[in-house]
């Protein structure tokens, strides 16, 4: 058994460009690091397999990880032997995902039908029915992509550079919305809030019982909430920004109604590194390549002062650390810049709870959302509302209910969300 600095470790994403990993499992392997099995690699440490092993490691910010090392002799053998060991061992590639890599195989490589067989762990009757149709089965395959990268605000010279076409072939693509919408329908991932469990927000206290999100991060946003706001402020491929990605939420239910979304956070988490961009709001706004134009949401879910301090990092800049004023300072200045940068009729959406329990002097909150309102009359917006979005009492520990009781004063259990809309 060998052993490796965690990022020495190489993942060759341009092998499996699609490749969906699991947050849920990546969070469960963080939880037993101990009784995870080493992952393979090759001499070059690259990895075979054990992905998810390997990103948990980092997650629970291992230095170091056991390997074990299996000599590969070219791109394309490291490429099967990975494929070979997922259908062995590993989260199981979808059927879908198999297709896909056995028609590069034979299309790229020229690969027979009986090894790629073997490799993929199916018969060779499915790889002939899987390559019957290359040709138009490839289009669709590329069209897919074309399709997830722009719903993703990748530009059209990333999406070009992807799947080899022109940037003119792109913009013409994207601009047949039927065309998009269609391919979204046949993947049957979107869905037109017509779904049996789907209520639309009727009054102004959204409670939610259980996180939608299996992510264990201090800044997970829920789901729910972020549904609500795109089913009250946008349609089918408005942009959607959020600069505090945290767990991906706004990704995930993006996806499912068929918003764009540009997605960031000071530090991704290292499960959705691929999807969420790195950025910090102390830069100001994103470029997002002159399309604030587009941007019909703005969902800002930043942490929520010192209730949050140390939980992100020590950076004294990180906006958990800061002093009270530099805190609001920050918030307002980003607001009120792409306030500045988005069209008039486009909304913005802050949610926050008032500081409490960690305040200077827990007896008077710190209500962040009077302060906000306060500090953006000047930006070119108007305020629209407020949604309560209370938590279960539970989340009070014994301590924070006697302070209650001996003070006869009331614990804090509520956030907000500020709605603006864009003058």
């Amino acid at each position: 058994m060998e052993t490796r600095q965690v990022n020495e470790i190489i993942w060759r994403e341009d092998l499996y460009p699609r490749f969906d990993p699991s947050p849920s499992r990546i969070q469960q392997y963080a939880e037993v690091i101990e009784l995870l099995p080493p992952i393979e690699v090759n001499q070059h440490n690259e990895l075979i397999d054990g992905y998810h092993r390997w990103t948990a490691h980092r997650k629970a910010e291992r230095e170091i990880i056991e390997v074990t090392v299996t000599h590969t002799a070219s791109d394309v053998e490291l490429d099967r032997l990975m494929a070979k060991r997922n259908a062995d061992f590993g989260i199981q590639l979808s059927q879908e995902e198999k297709q896909r890599k056995a028609r590069q195989w034979f299309v790229d490589l020229g690969t027979d039908e009986q090894q790629i067989a073997d490799d993929l762990a199916v018969t060779v009757r499915t790889v002939q029915r899987w390559l019957s149709r290359k040709k138009k089965d490839l289009k669709t395959e590329r069209d897919r992509q074309i399709a997830e990268m722009w719903l993703a605000c990748d530009t059209h010279e990333e999406i070009a550079a992807r799947v080899s076409l022109s940037e003119e072939a792109i913009r013409q693509f994207v601009a047949e919305k039927s065309q998009l919408l269609d391919i979204w329908r046949k993947l049957g991932i979107f869905s037109e809030y017509r779904d049996s469990d789907w209520q639309p927000p009727l009054y102004d206290v959204w409670k939610v019982q259980n996180k939608s999100n299996g992510v264990t991060h201090p800044g997970n946003s829920e789901a729910q909430w972020v549904d609500n706001l795109l089913y009250m402020y946008t349609e089918p491929f408005d942009i959607v920004v959020d600069p505090f990605a945290g767990g991906g939420s706004t990704i995930d239910i993006c996806k499912k109604r068929l918003r764009r979304y540009w997605v960031s956070d000071r530090k991704p988490i290292v499960e959705r590194e691929r999807d969420i961009r790195k950025w910090d709001i102390l830069e100001g706004p994103p470029s997002l390549h002159k399309r604030w134009g587009d941007v019909k949401l703005l969902y800002l879910d930043p942490p929520y002062w010192k209730q949050a301090e140390g939980q992100y990092s020590k950076d004294p800049q990180d906006l958990a650390n800061m002093e009270l004023d530099q805190f609001n300072e920050t918030v307002t200045n980003f607001v009120h810049a792409c306030a500045e940068k988005m069209h008039a009729g486009a909304h913005i959406a802050l949610i926050i709870q008032p500081t409490q329990w960690r305040a200077p002097d827990r007896q008077y909150p710190i209500d962040h959302i009077i302060d906000l309102i306060m500090r953006l009359q000047s930006a070119p917006m108007r305020y629209v509302r407020r949604i309560q979005c209370p938590y279960e009492s539970q989340q009070c520990n014994a301590q924070q209910v006697e302070w209650a009781k001996e003070n006869r004063d009331v614990l804090v259990i509520s956030r907000e969300i500020i709605i603006w809309e864009v003058k």
